[in-house]
């Protein structure tokens, strides 16, 4: 009897010794995608400021001029993104061979 206490014991040890370094390695990870989180909406508020403070300068007469910046804008962010994704595939396309 006391070898199967002994033994209940020791793995009653390891469980709970396990929990625990499972609790530490989330709570680790949880810091670190909250302070992601933190960054990347700082930069988002940044960025949505910014839109609202060029949407404030925006007016019936400046209207076709601001309205032709945001198409050029837009335009030039769809071409960086195929770009990237067309090397993104050519980058594949070499390491397979």
């Amino acid at each position: 009897m006391p070898k199967t206490t002994r033994i209940l014991a020791l793995a009653l040890v390891v469980v709970i010794i396990g929990f625990g370094i499972g609790i530490y390695l989330q709570d680790l990870k949880h810091q670190e995608s909250t302070a992601a989180a933190w960054k990347a909406n700082r930069f988002n508020i940044t960025r949505f400021n910014k839109i609202m403070n060029y949407n404030a300068k925006m007016n019936a007469a400046n209207w076709r001029q601001m309205k032709d910046s945001i198409g050029q804008q837009f335009d030039s962010l769809i071409i960086l993104r195929f770009r990237k994704e067309m090397d993104s595939l050519n980058s594949t396309k070499i390491q397979k061979q």
